[in-house]
């Protein structure tokens, strides 16, 4: 066999395992610019289920995680500093936990003095709908409903760059 054909051969094999990762989710890799995907969990704590089609009109920061990810709990203050600093300029900050039970995720809340809307995804099919499997993983939605960008691992969300990337969008889209 030539080493044209093996690579072809190792080309179409890696296109076909791709294939199948994703063939029984039934849905492909996210990507800026798309839809997001539907989104309707319920909150931890007081507080109807939140809808990201009611959320359309306003930025929406999304964030996966999970209590047992120790970045996920280094970032969550940052999160809460973003939210008192742009919540009040149009920013829906909403975390949505991954874990199979609401009561560490309320103990989580209540112990780090969250203030955001925390929702419950315990099987996991919203957050596999948003690909996110490395947490935490967060999208930043735009008022259109469309994907604006994503980031996998902790930030440090109230540092003057991302302040000021979110400010800019919030300004952009007519805030």
């Amino acid at each position: 066999m030539g080493r044209g054909t093996l690579l072809l051969a190792v080309v179409l094999a890696f296109g076909s395992a791709l294939a199948l990762l994703f063939e029984g989710r039934g849905i492909a890799p996210l990507e800026v610019g798309d839809p997001a995907p539907p989104l309707v969990l319920p909150q931890i704590g007081p507080g109807e289920p939140l809808d990201i089609e009611d959320a359309r009109g306003q930025v929406v920061f999304l964030n996966f995680w999970a209590t047992w990810c120790k970045p996920c709990e280094d970032e969550m203050p940052a999160m809460e500093r973003l939210h008192r600093e742009l919540g009040p300029k149009g920013l829906a900050m909403w975390a949505v936990s991954v874990d199979d039970r609401a009561e560490p995720v309320a103990e989580f809340r209540e112990r780090l003095g969250l203030t955001f809307p925390i929702l419950h995804d315990p099987g996991k099919a919203v957050s596999e709908r948003y690909d996110a499997r490395r947490f935490p993983e967060s999208w930043i939605v735009g008022r259109d409903g469309r994907l604006v960008a994503r980031f996998i691992g902790p930030r440090e969300w109230d540092s003057p760059v991302y302040l000021e990337q979110i400010a800019a969008l919030l300004a952009e889209t007519g805030s």
